[in-house]
């Protein structure tokens, strides 16, 4: 698509709240919706990326509008089955899969994973089970329940920057890491890469695995910084 505006700009929606406008023409979502953000920042962050297109514009470059648009034409929706697909994670979260072998490995899993498994189960009540190998194991219901109900908590935009990152981690309490602050966008790729990274040091990276690394750390950096901006 070209560009097909001069300017991007925030103002005041008429209902309250924040738009985003194209030569003072409101923005929508890809479904036409209207896309009001409760956040002054985060408005004018989505306006940056705006502003920032070419003349060719690239919707891959403008994470922080991909995840607004999800909020309002997606999980608004299918909120239930989102939550769903969310908290599913919890059943086979990368962080409770442990490798056996080579010690370096193990240790480094252990030092790096089980301060988030830890915390997790302080902030929600929420102990997982920890197991050795890749076969998967049932986790307790109880602490599946706790993982749910925090999921579902949270308003449609932060739920979708959540559902980014749980899927860019590979790990529902990773995700909840970043949301809630106990991480940071740096810290979150680096636990949810560990595996890749340990081996990526013992044999190096082919191009593929470089780029894939790459946009997953763009999006997870995404994720973080729009909850921080929604939150401002």
């Amino acid at each position: 698509m070209k560009r097909f505006y001069k300017t991007a700009s925030v103002d005041e929606a008429a209902g309250g709240g924040f738009e985003v406008r194209l030569d003072n023409r409101p923005i929508r979502s890809p479904a036409k919706a209207p896309l009001v953000f409760a956040s002054w920042p985060l408005a004018q962050a989505v306006a940056a990326e705006w502003d920032a297109q070419p003349e060719d514009i690239a919707p891959d470059s403008m994470p922080l509008m991909q995840l607004a648009s999800t909020a309002v034409d997606l999980i608004g929706k299918g909120r239930a089955a989102i939550v769903d697909g969310v908290a599913a994670y919890a059943e086979t979260d990368l962080l409770c899969y442990r490798a056996e072998h080579p010690k370096a490995l193990v240790e480094r899993q252990a030092q790096r994973w089980q301060p988030l498994l830890d915390w997790a189960t302080l902030r929600y009540d929420a102990p997982l089970h920890v197991n050795a190998g890749l076969m998967p194991k049932p986790q307790p219901p109880e602490a599946l329940r706790a993982l749910r109900n925090a999921v579902e908590a949270y308003d449609d935009w932060t739920l979708s920057a959540l559902q980014t990152a749980t899927g860019s981690c590979g790990s529902l309490i990773v995700a909840l890491a970043l949301v809630e602050g106990r991480i940071d966008a740096d810290e979150a790729f680096e636990v949810s890469q560990l595996d890749e990274t340990f081996q990526i040091e013992a044999w190096g990276e082919d191009p593929e695995a470089t780029k894939r690394r790459a946009a997953l750390r763009v999006d997870i950096a995404a994720c973080r910084r729009f909850v921080d901006l929604l939150r401002a």
